[in-house]
């Protein structure tokens, strides 16, 4: 079957639904709504031609979200009511398409939602359409102002909707107050700033649904007292079901006055900057089903009129200040399935009464100052599948049942086995605290595990045979434990699995699971294990970071690495591998980080690599490496020369895990590199701001090539401990990226750290203060006269000096004494001796 093609379907049904019923004979519209409606029709086609077949006919499987509504008089000529071209227009269209609409003043519904329309706010074109109840402009891109008399044409409109625009600047001091008949009011996600206006919704007083979230409103929500007067404003709306004030920048307090608002369901003030403390009046709000303060400032404690609230289903207080204990009154809100009062500094003991919340499906007490043991009564809580107590000082208590995400807390003892009978485990997180022992095999039986974080603990033995049993696990990390022996080979039967993370073990092996090609796994990471035999290649085509350094792998680089084309990094420092450096790496296109620090290879750089355009991090230091630093090695090496800010590093994330209100992070392991002379960790969250080129401690023997000073995106170059000789490149000035740059002077000064060229007895230049013999000034010769009679008067100040320093001398001598006899002594010295001695001392 040959599938129609949507965009003439469309301008099918634009036709028959749109046109055709005003333009026929027997149910015809006005004249003039004819003529704006063709006018409408021509506008489309100059902008956008692909709607030009407008005589198709429809398909009668296939409807339309266009269609055009008229009265049911039987007289021949029906007036247009209703338009609803939501989701029409395929490419951008500007504003002013719409003015031949405003000349159809019969309108009561306009729907133009969820198009790409353009340009200022038509608000005069609008304010024709007196006869107007719904509006619905939502989600396209238009901007501008809001009418300074906010729409007060259109007395008539009950629905009003301008979400997800680009509408700027303020509220106008009147607002909507002229709107008595609005119900649904919903300017959210555009760009207003400034305060609520005090008046700006006085006269509304028939309004069910505000939304104001997502702007960039300010100042404080109007009170209720206003030079001792209550004005009519938002509290006094005494049908509003819906208050959405979310995402904005509200600051002061929240009136007590909020408790008037009983017919409220849903109240909606988070992410702001409000603060004091919560009124007690909250409580009156008895209709409430969702309500969300999370993101403030709020503090002090949380008032006991919540325990009124029972028809609630979601609260949300998290990320506050709010102090004291969880008021026991919270149990009474049995409705409850989501309740969030993480990171704030609430205190004491989590409440007995909240075990009769056995609707609960997710319960974030994280990030406070809750102590004692974690209850036993959790285990009761059927539904839930979020738990989040850590940051706090919480204890275990081992006969406990419940699906947890206890990170940080001081968890110790066996992994318990109760948790492997809940046969609805989906997330469980355990890690950084100090469980030990091997891990059950019956943890892998539940079908449902998607993410098992059970990093930095000190589990230990052998991984479970059957850990393949869990099919639908998408994150598995066991970092930092004590687990030996091999990988079981049923991992690789995991389809879903897309993080590993076994670094930092005991594990040993010189066989790898077979992955097979097919599975989305991208992060692998098998580094500081014991691993030995040839590098494995065993790996999902589709793999993207690939860490293997630590381990005893030996032998050379195996060719199966280039079936890896997505890989972006890959770690094998400090292992034992040799063998020359393979040219078939170039083929790794994708490649930024290459880590082959401290190994055993021999033989040159290949030229090749130089074809390794997107490499950002290259590390072949403490090898053997001889020969030449090629200059095709540097010439083609674009990911180093621009400094791509724009273009990061695909492995620069953080894994993020989503609930209803909670997000869990995962972050990439650090890149591990030699860094101002010690080992220093890239953090994954910035690791793209790195390009490393280490070449120090193997045996490379020629000049440096000018041409790296073209590498100008390099943060750190080292070349110490080889053999190089000749001039250091004056080019290397123009590296002025490099995190070890002295400030003192030109751009050579970036490259005058001599650790950079430590131990390359060959080289010379002002960096490492060794001149260069071309660098040295000339010896000075004696100058060449044309007097003739130059020697001679040379001979004859030798032919006079002689004798009158002969005659000095021995007057000299004379004057010393050291002609007259020595005084008698029982030693026997020749007198002669003395002098001569002395002589030859002073001399």
């Amino acid at each position: 079957m040959v599938m129609a093609n949507p965009t003439l379907l469309l301008q099918s049904f634009f036709f028959f639904f749109f046109l055709l019923p005003c333009l026929s004979s027997s149910w015809s519209c006005p004249e003039y709504q004819k003529q704006a409606l063709l006018q409408f029709k021509s506008s489309i086609l100059a902008i956008d031609s692909s709607f030009h077949a407008l005589d198709s006919s429809p398909s009668n499987s296939t409807s339309t979200s266009t269609s055009t509504s008229t009265s049911t008089s039987t007289s021949t000529s029906s007036v247009v009511i209703e338009l609803h071209l939501s989701n029409v227009f395929p490419r951008l269209m500007p504003s002013n398409l719409l003015a031949p609409l405003f000349f159809i003043r019969s309108l009561r519904v306009l729907d133009i939602s969820k198009n790409s329309i353009n340009g200022q706010m038509p608000a005069l074109g609008l304010g024709n359409l007196s006869n107007l109840v719904h509006l619905d402009l939502s989600e396209n891109s238009i901007n501008g102002q809001i009418p300074a008399l906010g729409f007060g044409n259109l007395s008539n409109l009950v629905h009003l909707n301008l979400r997800g625009n680009s509408i700027n600047g303020q509220i106008p001091a009147l607002g909507f107050g002229n709107l008595s008949n609005l119900v649904h009011l919903d300017l959210s996600w555009n760009s207003i700033n400034g305060q609520i206006p005090t008046l700006g919704f006085g006269n509304v007083g028939n309004l069910v649904h505000l939304d104001l979230s997502g702007n960039s409103i300010n100042g404080k929500i109007p009170t209720l007292r206003f030079n001792g007067s209550i004005p009519l404003q938002l509290f006094q709306l005494k049908y509003l079901q819906y208050l959405d004030l979310g995402s904005n920048n509200l600051q002061g307090g929240l009136s007590p006055q909020v408790g008037s608002l009983q017919d409220l369901r849903m109240l909606d003030l988070s992410p702001n900057r409000l603060s004091e403390e919560l009124p007690e009046e909250i409580g009156n709000l008895t209709k409430l089903q969702r309500l969300s303060l999370r993101s403030n400032k709020f503090s002090n404690g949380i008032p006991s009129s919540i325990s009124y609230l029972r028809e609630l289903e979601e609260l949300d207080l998290g990320n506050n200040s709010l102090s004291m204990e969880i008021p026991s009154g919270i149990g009474n809100l049995s409705n409850l399935s989501s309740l969030s009062l993480g990171k704030n500094k609430l205190i004491g003991g989590v409440p007995a009464s909240m075990q009769k919340l056995n609707k609960l499906n997710s319960l974030d007490l994280e990030a406070n100052l809750l102590i004692g043991e974690i209850p036993l009564w959790l285990l009761d809580f059927k539904d839930l599948q979020y738990l989040y107590l850590r940051g706090n000082n919480l204890t275990w208590n081992n006969n406990m049942k419940i699906v947890p995400k206890f990170s940080m807390n001081k968890l110790h003892g066996p992994f318990p086995q109760w948790l492997t009978e809940f046969h609805f485990l989906y997330n469980l997180f355990l890690s950084h605290n100090k469980l030990s022992g091997p891990l059950p095999t019956a943890l892998f039986r539940s079908s449902p595990l998607s993410i098992l974080a059970l990093s930095h603990n000190n589990f230990s033995r052998e991984l479970p045979e059957n850990i393949g049993d869990a099919k639908s696990l998408s994150i598995l990390m066991l970092d930092g434990n004590k687990f030996s022996g091999p990988i079981p080979q049923s991992i690789s039967q995991i389809s879903s699995l897309e993080l590993l993370d076994l670094s930092h073990n005991r594990l040993s092996d010189n066989i790898f699971p077979v992955f097979d090609p097919q599975v989305i796994l991208w992060y692998a990471d098998f580094s500081s294990n014991q691993f030995s035999g040839e590098v494995p290649t065993t790996f999902p085509m589709d793999i993207e970071i690939l860490a293997l350094g630590g381990n005893k792998f030996s032998g050379a680089l195996p060719y199966n690495l280039t079936k890896l084309k997505n890989l972006q990094r890959l770690e094998l420092q400090d292992n034992n591998i040799s063998g020359e450096l393979p040219n078939s790496l170039l083929q790794i296109s994708h490649l930024q980080v290459l880590n082959l620090r401290n190994n055993s290879l021999q033989g040159s750089i290949p030229k090749t690599l130089s074809n390794l355009q997107n490499l950002r991090i290259l590390d072949l230091s403490s090898n053997n490496l001889t020969r030449e630093i090629p200059i095709e090695f540097v010439n083609h090496l674009i990911g180093m020369t621009l400094n791509l800010t724009s273009q990061t590093l695909g492995f620069s994330v953080a894994i993020a895990f989503y609930t209803n209100f909670f997000s869990t992070e995962f972050a990439v392991n650090e890149l591990i590199v030699n860094w101002k002379k010690s080992k220093q960790g890239l953090s994954s969250h910035n690791i793209d701001m790195y390009f490393l080129l280490d070449l120090s401690n193997n045996q490379l023997s020629s000049e440096i090539p000018a041409s790296l000073g073209a590498l100008k995106a390099l943060k750190m170059l080292n070349l110490s401990f080889n053999k190089l000789f000749g001039k250091i490149p004056a080019s290397l000035g123009d590296l002025q990226n490099l995190t070890s740059r002295i400030p003192i002077g030109g751009q050579m000064n970036a490259m005058a750290d001599p650790n950079f060229y430590a131990n390359n007895s060959g080289l010379c230049g002002f960096q490492i203060r060794v001149p260069c013999l071309e660098d040295l000034p000339p010896t000075p010769k004696l100058q060449e006269h044309d007097n003739k009679k130059e020697p001679w008067i040379l001979l004859e100040a030798v032919g006079i000096g002689y004798p009158v320093g002969l005659i000095l001398t021995i007057g000299i001598i004379f004057l010393a004494g050291y002609f007259n006899p020595s005084p008698p002594s029982n030693n026997r010295h020749r007198p002669c001796h003395h002098p001569h001695r002395l002589i030859r001392q002073r001399i």
